[in-house]
């Protein structure tokens, strides 16, 4: 059974609670000064509270996506994140799976859109990674068949999932709701996590000797994508949304290649990529590409990047918010990039705060991804 599994958590639920009576029912028996009842309380208690936090702990994975499997859980995760070897006639993209958008799991492509399971696999760095594509309604109509949409990659924190992205965070059935009242055109949405080569964390760096992360999504994810769907072409046609670190990423990646990325929203970002075991040794002693991980020392020594940004945070519940109110304030003296914000009076960095920051991030890409369509 998987660690995401519904009959894990049940498992561990029921565990907790027989422990629980079992220590209760017990307790009058063990209450003697022996040995052997000693540690017959040691043992309940101790077991009674494994599976308490057991049962805790697989609830918040579920509800938060911090870990897909029981060996990325363990940082044993064997996925391959670069591939040395491309077969003959094998494509950049590759489908692998098909889920419905609608909760009930009804209704016909034309009407409901799809959700795809792809594999991608980059040109130039031959990284590899899983992400599901939300397709809109409209791509399925024979009235739209030659109609090009705008894109988006939509990234996760770290360790996240994107299966989370599409059950948790709901991007698609979001999407799917703003479009069909009119309040966002119909787009593509290409979702995946930023760990291109788990366990390790790359923040969308180009690591020297290592994951070229960020040319994988600014450069190959894209071509990848456009050679697979029906994709907006030219300047900006793309956008890009995350989370924590996938909203670090969104802002790096649209200030770095705004000739790919017309927009992008940092969902409780932060500004700089930290460096923690988690990380590694990010830079090699490059000082331009640790330069280049800072969007401080971006919008202090770089031209100015022509293309949108949007930046959230709260009040209360968040800590970057004093970042995020200066970020605010250097990007409105760098023209022409233009900043935009969702503040929030109160909302913790958690899913249920970025669901309420979405439905307004996706109407705000939406009105400024350009290309043609």
């Amino acid at each position: 059974m998987g660690l995401t599994s519904d009959k894990v958590l049940a498992l561990a639920v029921l565990s907790g609670v027989l422990l629980f009576a079992g220590t209760v029912w017990l307790w009058p028996r063990l209450g003697r000064r022996s040995v052997r009842a000693v540690l017959g309380r040691v043992g309940l208690l101790l077991a009674t509270q494994v599976a308490v936090f057991a049962a805790v702990g697989l609830a918040a994975n579920q509800a938060f996506g911090f870990y897909g499997s029981w060996a990325d859980l363990f940082g044993r995760e064997d996925g391959q994140g670069v591939v040395v070897d491309h077969s003959a006639g094998g494509g950049p993209l590759k489908v692998v799976g098909e889920r419905r958008v609608t909760p009930a799991g009804a209704g016909r492509p034309e009407v409901t859109g799809r959700v795809q399971e792809i594999q991608v696999v980059g040109r130039t760095t031959r990284i590899a990674s899983p992400a599901y594509v939300y397709l809109p309604p409209e791509y399925f109509q024979a009235a739209h068949r030659a109609r090009t949409f705008p894109a988006a990659v939509v990234l996760t924190g770290y360790p996240g999932t994107a299966s989370a992205l599409v059950d948790k965070l709901r991007y698609p059935r979001t999407a799917h709701d703003l479009a069909g009242a009119g309040r966002m055109r119909p787009m593509i949405l290409v979702m995946l996590r930023p760990t291109v080569a788990p366990p390790r964390d790359t923040e969308c760096v180009d690591v020297p000797g290592g994951p070229q992360t960020e040319s994988f999504f600014a450069k190959d994810l894209p071509e990848a994508v456009s050679s697979h769907y029906r994709v907006n072409k030219g300047r900006g046609s793309w956008g890009v949304v995350g989370n924590s670190t996938g909203g670090y990423c969104a802002l790096k990646l649209a200030m770095h290649h705004p000739e790919v990325f017309g927009a992008g929203a940092g969902l409780s970002a932060y500004y700089d990529a930290p460096t923690d075991p988690t990380t590694g040794d990010l830079f090699q002693g490059d000082a331009e590409t640790e330069n280049r991980a800072s969007l401080w020392w971006c919008l202090k020594s770089l031209p100015a990047p022509d293309t949108s940004l949007l930046v959230s945070s709260s009040k209360s519940g968040e800590t970057n918010y004093r970042d995020t109110v200066k970020f605010i304030d250097l990007v409105k003296e760098r023209e022409p990039t233009r900043i935009s914000s969702i503040i929030l009076e109160s909302g913790g960095h958690n899913f249920n705060t970025w669901r309420r920051e979405i439905p307004a991030t996706l109407e705000w890409l939406s009105g400024r991804i350009g290309g043609r369509s």
